[in-house]
């Protein structure tokens, strides 16, 4: 077994919660309309959006370079406004044996945060950490915010 681990970030929003959880629930495909710098597409490859077990394959631009990757909803909760990724296939998994990643929305009284939670196996002692892959989703999570505050 390689190292494991867990980063998590709570990023506290000005809009509702709802809309981030409603969007990677179950519109991810509309993420590309809001943030086409970053995200290029989405596409459902089985299943159903909105559905736990479907498969997604995302197209993204990080540090200027394109990436792919297919995960499969592990989870949707929407009592909880929860959703669970898991990474099946793609570049990140040259570094990482497995990664998930976690969307929860959390009230805070008159504000919401979103709490990232990236859970990794790196495939070896000295490989990278997922801290760049935590900065794509917080500059994401941001430019969501910004759009539905226009």
């Amino acid at each position: 077994m390689g190292v494991t681990g867990k980063l998590e970030v709570e990023i506290d929003i000005k809009h509702s919660g709802d809309v981030f959880h409603e969007l990677f629930g179950t519109k991810p495909h509309h993420i590309s309309n809001i943030i086409p710098h970053r995200i290029h597409g989405c596409e459902v490859h089985e299943g159903e959006f909105g559905k736990p077990g479907s498969i997604i394959q995302w197209e993204y631009t990080h540090d200027g370079k394109k990436y792919v990757a297919k995960n499969i909803v592990e989870e949707l909760d929407e009592e909880k406004k929860l959703v669970k990724f898991k990474l099946i296939e793609g570049d990140l998994l040259k570094d990482f044996r497995s990664i998930t990643y976690t969307l929860h929305v959390v009230p805070k009284g008159e504000i919401d945060a979103i709490k990232w939670e990236i859970d990794f196996e790196k495939n070896d002692d000295f490989g990278p950490y997922p801290t760049d892959v935590m900065d794509f989703i917080i500059a994401m999570t941001r430019d969501v915010e910004a759009h539905h505050i226009k």
